[in-house]
């Protein structure tokens, strides 16, 4: 039988507390609960809010013995945590941070840009 995940709800909420609302890898602010809301005060549509909703994001992934405490979640945005995900092995925590922070630096991370 498969083992049971716990969800990731509370610690999610916490970690976008704690992180004042903002990406740990991109720090781009995020929402939570109403895109509408995040799409009009960026100035952006629908659509592109949608890149930037609240994810939990394990630190040490759930499949290497992660567990949902609140020291192994972040809160990450949709687009920073798919693009880690969707890589063949996805590199560390710390140094795709410093990858997207590099990127950031030169504009070649997020095509929306918020306001």
């Amino acid at each position: 039988m498969a083992k049971s995940r716990k969800s990731l709800v509370v610690p999610r909420s916490i970690a976008f507390s704690r992180q004042s609302g903002r990406c740990f890898y991109c720090n781009e602010p995020m929402w939570s609960e109403d895109p509408n809301e995040f799409a009009l005060k960026h100035k952006i549509t629908l659509g592109q809010a949608k890149r930037f909703q609240c994810t939990g994001e394990h630190l040490k992934a759930h499949k290497e013995g992660g567990t949902a405490a609140q020291s192994n979640i972040v809160a990450a945005c949709l687009f920073c945590n798919r693009k880690r995900h969707q890589r063949k092995t996805p590199p560390p925590p710390d140094q795709y941070k410093k990858m997207i922070e590099n990127r950031m630096s030169q504009g070649r991370w997020h095509d929306v840009k918020l306001n």
